[in-house]
C-alpha cells in the first residue's frame, strides 16, 4: 500500500507546508488567528492546534515518545501563541522527519493496536493505513487552514506535491 519512500516524501511535504502556513499565519494579527472562520475547529490557530495535537498523538504511537501536553479536550489550545506554535511544529516536523528516514519497509507491515483517546477503546488497523491515515489527516487540515489564511488575504503558496523544492529521494 505504503513505502518508507512515500513516507520520507510526505514528511518533507509536511515540513515544507507547515513552513509556507507559519510564514502567512505569521502577517495576520492575534484576532485574525482567532477569529471564527466557520471552520470545524473555528479559527486558523484551534485548527493549527488541532493538527499539531494530531502530529503528537500519532508520533508517540510511531516512535513511543511524548505525546500531547493535554488531552483531547485541549487539542484546539494546545499552543496559547503563534510563536510557541511554531516552536513545536518545528520539533514535531523534525521528529516525523527522523521517524520516517528510519524506518524500514517492515515497519509498515502488519496491525497497529492502541487504545482511542476519543471513545476510550481498544483499537486495531493495519499499520500502513494508519501511515496513511496520519498523512492524510495533515493534509485535510492544513488545506483548511490554507483557506481559510486565502479568505484573511494571505498568500499560504503552493500546495502541489509535484513542486516541492526538494529532490524526491523516493525515486
Amino acid at each position: 500500500m505504503i513505502s518508507v519512500g512515500y513516507c520520507q516524501m510526505m514528511a518533507r511535504y509536511n515540513a515544507w507546508q507547515n513552513e509556507q502556513v507559519k510564514a502567512a499565519a505569521e502577517r495576520l494579527t492575534e484576532a485574525e488567528l482567532r477569529a471564527d472562520r466557520g471552520a470545524f475547529f473555528n479559527s486558523i490557530m484551534g485548527t493549527l492546534n488541532h493538527l499539531l495535537w494530531g502530529d503528537l498523538l500519532w508520533m508517540s504511537r510511531f516512535d513511543g515518545g511524548e505525546g500531547p501536553s493535554v488531552g483531547p479536550e485541549g487539542h484546539t489550545t494546545l499552543a496559547p501563541t503563534l510563536a510557541v506554535w511554531s516552536a513545536e511544529r518545528f520539533r514535531t516536523d523534525g521528529r516525523i522527519r527522523l521517524w520516517a528516514d528510519r524506518l524500514h519497509e517492515i515497519d509498515l507491515t502488519g496491525d497497529m493496536s492502541w487504545v482511542s483517546t476519543s471513545d476510550n477503546q481498544d483499537v486495531t488497523f493495519p499499520m500502513a493505513q494508519v501511515v496513511a491515515g496520519f498523512f492524510n489527516h495533515q493534509t485535510h487540515h492544513r488545506g483548511q487552514v490554507h483557506a481559510m489564511l486565502t479568505a484573511a488575504g494571505q498568500d499560504p503558496g503552493n500546495t502541489d506535491l509535484t513542486f516541492m523544492p526538494e529532490e524526491p529521494t523516493w525515486r
